[in-house]
């Protein structure tokens, strides 16, 4: 999505509504991204039109939340959300107003807003900011405060706690101690939220940047044990000091976080939990020892990221990289189909990445890195993923039952393509009638 134009998209929704008669301003974190010099993510428009006005201007538009007069337009790959003007009642549940009321002035609207710093809004034709909170001051003072009373704020939607974390940590702010205050006497609500919408929050304070920070503050504003235990129980698992001269797992995977540099989301939580299985299986039999550790890992990470709703496929790959964090010390003993294997799984580079900021958050020795990078290069892709030298048609055309056997005759074809051994498919034609002679498989 094009920044641009969705800024462009979102003044051509300003003019053709102020065309109307309608109050129309841009909002929220474009107006404090801009003002902190930064570029925004998206543009969002509060107008005083009424939802049925707003579809009637816009016939592209979507309801995406009709009840609360919230709008979305689409062109190409830009997109705006117009939100009317409104006021809200009680949130009986801890996330959704119980009633809305459409309001004329953004004074009004602003009042229901989550922090200071979001309640701003500007008129794009002049660059007037609108401000009633004290947000710029609150922006300078690099200070994320909620809007009113926070206890308030929180107890109407509890995953604005989070939000704070995330709004604090991206943009290197401190939480203001009344806000922080708040956050921790509701901590506990945390647990109301529907896993899926903690899992988007968690998962953008892993990625958006300052995930340390992001991850500490849920600690100690006390949402870290409610909403990852599992990880809260890292802390105080000493490690040797020959290996992590560090400190204690959370401490070593907090320095791990701090050293990624936008990572994709499976990255920035396969590092979170690559020595989560670590606590459950820490002994002193004459040091300290984690026999088991990546198993148990595995299968926490399963557990957690089953219980905040990821897809299946980030489900694989955080345990797939969780599996193979230890494996890069054995790669110079490996067969080379084992190593061909190892590096040839998809995305390899991921694996790459953990390993590194693993090594620089512990003794800094990046030897076996160094290792599996020239193996990559020196293998290249089409050695890596070769092209089957023969498929299940071929070893029927040779009078071989389908079966199980077919599979076993298949990977043990593949383990010989990969350690080097068959090149041509004639090679291979002749290893399988030698090694799996014709008259234990033949048809009939």
């Amino acid at each position: 999505m094009s920044v641009e134009s969705s800024r462009a998209l979102a003044l051509e929704s300003v003019a053709c509504l102020r065309q109307a008669g309608y109050l129309a301003l841009f909002v929220g974190g474009c107006v404090r991204d801009r003002l902190l010099g930064l570029t925004p993510g998206d543009y969002d428009v509060a107008t005083s039109a009424r939802p049925a006005d707003i579809e009637r201007l816009f016939p592209d538009a979507i309801a995406v939340g009709a009840s609360f007069g919230v709008m979305l337009r689409r062109k190409g790959g830009a997109r705006t959300e117009i939100a009317t003007f409104r006021s809200e009642g009680e949130y009986g549940d801890g996330r959704r107003p119980d009633a809305v009321r459409f309001e004329e002035t953004p004074e009004s609207d602003s009042r229901r807003r989550d922090f200071t710093i979001n309640a701003l809004y500007e008129d794009p034709a002049t660059g007037e900011v609108l401000d009633f909170h004290g947000g710029r001051e609150d922006l300078e003072s690099r200070h994320v405060r909620a809007v009113g009373d926070p206890d308030r704020r929180f107890a109407e939607d509890h995953l604005r706690m989070m939000r704070a974390v995330r709004f604090a940590a991206c943009l290197g702010f401190q939480i203001e101690a009344a806000t922080a205050f708040a956050i921790r006497a509701h901590a506990a609500e945390i647990r109301r939220i529907a896993p899926e919408r903690v899992r988007d929050e968690l998962s953008r304070i892993l990625t958006e940047g300052g995930a340390r920070r992001g991850m500490e503050m849920l600690d100690e504003l006390g949402m870290l044990g409610e909403i990852l235990p599992e990880a809260s129980r890292m802390k105080g698992v000493e490690q040797p000091p020959e290996f992590h001269p560090e400190g204690d797992v959370w401490v070593h995977t907090m320095r791990m976080l701090e050293l990624l540099e936008k990572p994709s989301l499976t990255l920035a939580l396969g590092v979170l939990f690559h020595d989560i299985g670590k606590p459950e299986t820490q002994s002193f039999s004459g040091r300290i020892r984690f026999h088991g550790h990546v198993e148990a890992g595995v299968r926490i990470a399963g557990e957690v990221m089953e219980r905040l709703r990821y897809s299946g496929a980030e489900t694989e790959q955080v345990q797939a990289l969780v599996a193979g964090h230890m494996k890069f010390m054995h790669l110079g003993e490996m067969r080379q189909s084992t190593l061909k294997r190892f590096l040839g799984q998809p995305r390899i580079a991921e694996h790459l990445a953990l390993h590194r900021v693993d090594c620089l958050s512990s003794h800094g020795k990046l030897d076996h890195l160094h290792f599996a990078e020239e193996a990559l290069e020196r293998f290249g892709d089409e050695e890596l993923h070769p092209e089957p030298l023969l498929r299940g048609e071929d070893l029927i055309a040779q009078g071989y039952a389908p079966g199980p056997r077919f599979g076993e005759i298949l990977r043990a074809l593949e383990e010989q393509r990969l350690e080097g051994v068959l090149h041509t498919r004639e090679e291979a034609l002749q290893w399988v009638l030698r090694e799996f002679p014709n008259d234990e498989n033949r048809a009939g």
